[in-house]
């Protein structure tokens, strides 16, 4: 009796996937030249340098891709032992800035490191989405009970909002308090649950909105912009009208990579109103298949949660996928005028250091995931011995 070496196809752990994984890195890629072109003119009168932005944005990206392969390499199950601390680290971060955060236009946002600067609440943002991850897998045998399933999760969601708010930045807040509300209910939080605390919420977001006189100007403008009435787009804010401009010179097919005019009329056009950039020199065309682009990645995404091997798997990658897909949608709603003026960047494509970076870690979990999804499932073979008689 002799073993017969035979080859058997067997089913591997499978690919990372690869639409989100070229999805992302074509935008990061593609940033670079958007960031320069929108950049120049600013960065050549501020620093004497048409290149300045571009390099600092060159380095952010490579270092962004650097961490995206990192993070898919690792388990995500990492984050059962450390989503609470990297939560109340960014909480602690969160603090930190409302007493020694830089000042920058009237609102504390960034912690300056000196060769490093970054917003706590990118931190916060991924942070929360992880541990809320987390918290669903642990609870997902009492979600009905809401004093001490839902609630925990709630006051969570609450802090990192709140703090946000007291930066001040209400806008931030509002989409990181939707995004966690939007995790509980792909994790099967109790609809009713989630009802009865939103409308308080809402309430009191309504009041802290208008409390601010500037914020009661970006409401009323916004208002008045779609009302008709003749000054709405005065008061909407200039901003707006030169990123409007913008897209109207774009038309379908756009001026031409560099030719834009209107990034010397736009406040920093890189960075939340780069998307208006994009539609000058691009064209529809090209803002419309940048959406495009995100679609890919939301139907990925929502793909490897419903294929996740595990709860913890599933709740992470729905939560990913919901905050870039907010944030694109949000953003891209801001700048045609759709919603009122905030400022959310475009994920990967906007340029900010933190962004970028907590953007591609947080994808990076996701493709990690998407390998244990099997939903790119790669066929090797392997050697199996087969029994049989051989003369």
């Amino acid at each position: 009796m002799k073993g017969i070496l035979k080859r058997e196809t067997v089913e591997g752990r499978g690919h990372s996937d690869w639409f989100i994984l070229l999805s992302v890195l074509g935008m990061m890629f593609f940033s670079v030249a958007f960031v320069y072109s929108a950049s120049a003119g600013f960065a050549d009168a501020r620093t004497g340098s048409a290149e300045t932005f571009f390099w600092s944005h060159l380095i952010r990206v490579g270092a962004g891709v650097g961490i995206l392969l990192l993070f898919a390499r690792l388990d995500y199950h990492w984050l059962e032992r450390w989503s609470k601390p990297l939560l109340v680290l960014a909480i602690g971060m969160l603090l930190y800035v409302l007493f020694e955060g830089t000042r920058i236009k009237g609102a504390t946002r960034w912690i300056d490191l000196g060769l490093i600067s970054f917003q706590p609440s990118e931190v916060a943002k991924f942070a929360l989405v992880m541990h809320l991850g987390v918290m669903l897998a642990d609870k997902r045998d009492y979600l009905n009970d809401f004093k001490f399933a839902v609630l925990p999760m709630l006051v969570w969601i609450g802090i990192v909002a709140a703090l946000v708010a007291l930066q001040p930045n209400l806008s931030t807040a509002l989409v990181i308090s939707t995004l966690g509300f939007g995790v509980l209910f792909m994790g099967r939080v109790k609809l009713w649950h989630l009802a009865a605390v939103t409308l308080p919420a809402l309430a009191g977001a309504g009041l802290y909105a208008i409390s601010a006189e500037y914020r009661m100007r970006r409401i009323m403008g916004f208002i008045g912009m779609h009302s008709g009435e003749s000054s709405g787009i005065e008061t909407a804010g200039y901003q707006l009208k030169q990123g409007l401009l913008a897209f109207g010179s774009g038309g379908l097919f756009g001026v031409g990579p560099g030719q834009s005019h209107q990034r010397l009329f736009v406040p920093e056009p890189f960075g939340d109103f780069i998307y208006s950039i994009i539609g000058e020199e691009y064209g529809f065309a090209g803002t419309t298949f940048l959406m495009l682009v995100f679609g890919v990645i939301i139907w990925r995404g929502l793909l490897v949660a419903r294929q996740a091997p595990d709860d913890l798997g599933r709740n992470l990658a729905a939560g990913i996928t919901m905050a870039v897909g907010l944030y694109a949608i949000v953003n891209a709603g801001v700048t045609t005028g759709l919603l009122p003026t905030t400022g959310l960047p475009m994920p990967f494509v906007s340029y900010g250091g933190s962004s970028v970076l907590f953007s591609a870690a947080a994808v990076g979990v996701l493709l990690n995931i998407s390998r244990y999804a099997n939903v790119m499932p790669y066929r090797r073979e392997q050697p199996k011995v087969v029994e049989g008689v051989v003369a």
